[in-house]
């Protein structure tokens, strides 16, 4: 992958490796009691097959901050970006706002667009015509460490 740093995030360009996917046990893990292991098929899985729709207009990025944990994208999670997908209510996306990137989600009404942040310890952005705004991307899949 190649980075690329803007801001609080890094942005990730995918790199298609041919053949390079990790193995797969299509049987699904439980939650609840153990499954018998004698049914466990083993395959091959490709995340980028699996998250990924459109490669040329899609992206990864790194979350630096705390302002979406109610939606959990928590600091340092990576994020999968569609840049070929519409904006929408609801959606979160990834916008360039006055010279910075940020991740938020879309609140869009008929005259106005706000940035709400999912931690009340953050404030909601209204856009004016005043700000230089872009919705960059929308947010599609998050990769996180547990």
């Amino acid at each position: 992958m190649i980075a690329h740093k803007q801001g609080n995030l890094t942005f990730y360009t995918p790199e298609v490796v041919d053949g390079l996917a990790g193995h797969f046990f299509d049987t699904g893990i439980s939650a609840g009691f153990p499954s018998p292991t004698e049914d466990f098929n083993e395959q091959h899985l490709s995340l980028d097959e699996e998250l990924v729709n459109n490669k040329e207009t899609t992206f990864y990025a790194r979350v630096s901050g705390q302002s979406m944990i109610g939606a959990g994208l928590d600091d340092n999670d990576l994020l999968v970006i569609d840049r070929s997908l519409e904006p929408e209510n609801n959606k979160i996306a990834v916008c360039f706002l006055d010279g910075e990137f940020t991740v938020k989600r879309l609140r869009v009404t008929k005259d106005e667009v706000w940035l709400q942040p999912e931690n009340p310890n953050y404030p909601i952005i209204n856009i004016t015509e005043e700000n230089n705004f872009l919705i960059w991307g929308i947010v599609t899949n998050v990769i996180k460490k547990v």
